[in-house]
């Protein structure tokens, strides 16, 4: 139940340590233009997003210390010059941990539908990738079918036990009754560390799994992929050793922390996108200048940078949009675009199967210029027959 209209979000945080930011005295930084929890915790309505930092990592055996994440991001961020747009941002503080893991996440559940329920987009930092659930339990009561992007180098899909971990959370968001999940997005796996049977049940699913060289071959294809998320999970995972250490798991290869930079900005400008969590990160084995935090930290910027720049593109029947009908050869016998006369991007809609009536959802779904070209060729695009089979 969201009971938003009584609840006092301090109950669930502790403030934020002085020495994370006493020493901070430019007034260009990004710390000056935030309110952040020192002495009383700032509102959050009013807010267009807000900071929580999760210290719990009881979900994961292996990257024990991720815990101790979020104040060292916070040193990195607060660091950094303010970017564009009018800041609107808090910092809530700390989530206090709770008995067990799933008292955790269910505070983080709560806290972040309050928040989303009064439009202010929540930003997790710290913690383990098991918090995805709690991300995603906050949008049970909202009325509406969402799609997940998961940027991960694994895929936590496993079926080990009652509790949910690090290892099984994505497992336990597609058993969740009621089930109100349209899609997950999976961004950046690699393919020697996932079994294909594995990757198979989302494949069935027709979710849309990315592996990392094909993601970086076309990244700029990904941007619909991402325009269409309406939560995004980062596992830290999925940068490459060199650039985030700072992580048990790390692996030699994966994302670049410019690639991981690039994401984060897509994201950003996605309208939809009303919650996003940066898990995994352990100082207790980052380099001696933390630079992983020093990279976690970036892409919370650009993320925020993106959202300050979003052009409220939901209005498909203004001026500011192209239309085009293309005739097909086959069934559909047309499919219909749409381009942004402001941003250039494109959408392509997807009629519900007859009588077929979920929640109320807008079926015109970001696509790319190339899926146009495909239609004019004749052929139905991937996308078109994927969010089909998903309705279906």
């Amino acid at each position: 139940m969201i009971i938003s209209h009584i609840m006092d979000l301090k109950i669930f945080f502790s403030p934020i340590d002085e020495s994370v930011y006493e020493d901070i005295i430019d007034p260009t930084s990004f710390l000056k233009y935030i309110n952040i929890f020192s002495e009383t915790q700032p509102a959050y309505k009013g807010a267009n997003m807000a900071i929580i930092g999760v210290l719990e990592d009881g979900g994961s055996e292996t990257n024990k210390g991720a815990s101790e994440g979020a104040d060292e991001i916070r040193k990195k961020l607060y660091r950094l010059k303010k970017g564009f747009g009018q800041y609107k941002i808090i910092d809530l503080g700390n989530l206090r941990k709770g008995v067990d893991v799933s008292e955790s996440q269910g505070r983080l559940k709560e806290v972040c539908s309050t928040l989303i329920e009064n439009n202010v987009l929540p930003i997790i930092i710290g913690g383990t990738h098991d918090h995805t659930y709690g991300q995603y339990l906050a949008y049970e009561n909202l009325d509406k079918l969402v799609s997940l992007l998961n940027v991960d180098a694994f895929l936590d899909i496993e079926d080990d036990g009652e509790e949910v971990n690090s290892t099984n959370h994505l497992h336990k968001i597609l058993l969740h009754d009621p089930n109100y999940l349209f899609s997950i997005n999976q961004l950046a796996y690699q393919s020697y560390l996932i079994d294909n049977e594995t990757l198979a049940v989302l494949e069935k699913l027709y979710f849309d799994t990315y592996r990392l060289g094909h993601l970086r071959q076309y990244l700029p294809d990904m941007e619909p992929v991402i325009r269409d998320a309406d939560l995004m999970s980062f596992d830290i995972t999925s940068i490459k050793s060199s650039d985030a250490p700072g992580n048990k798991n790390a692996q030699p290869f994966g994302l670049t922390g410019e690639e991981a930079c690039q994401i984060c900005w897509y994201a950003g400008l996605n309208e939809k996108m009303s919650s996003v969590g940066f898990y995994e990160y352990n100082p207790t084995v980052d380099d001696e200048q933390n630079k992983t935090a020093a990279v976690v930290a970036t892409m919370i910027w650009y993320f925020i940078e993106g959202f300050y720049h979003r052009k409220d593109e939901h209005n498909f029947r203004g001026n500011d949009y192209l239309r085009f009908v293309v005739s097909m050869p086959n069934e559909p016998s047309t499919i219909v675009f749409y381009k942004s006369k402001l941003s250039e991007k494109w959408w392509l809609e997807v009629p519900y199967p007859q009588g077929k009536f979920l929640y109320e959802r807008n079926l015109i779904v970001p696509c790319s210029y190339t899926d146009y070209q495909s239609a004019t060729k004749g052929e139905v695009p991937e996308r078109w027959i994927s969010t089909q089979a998903k309705l279906i």
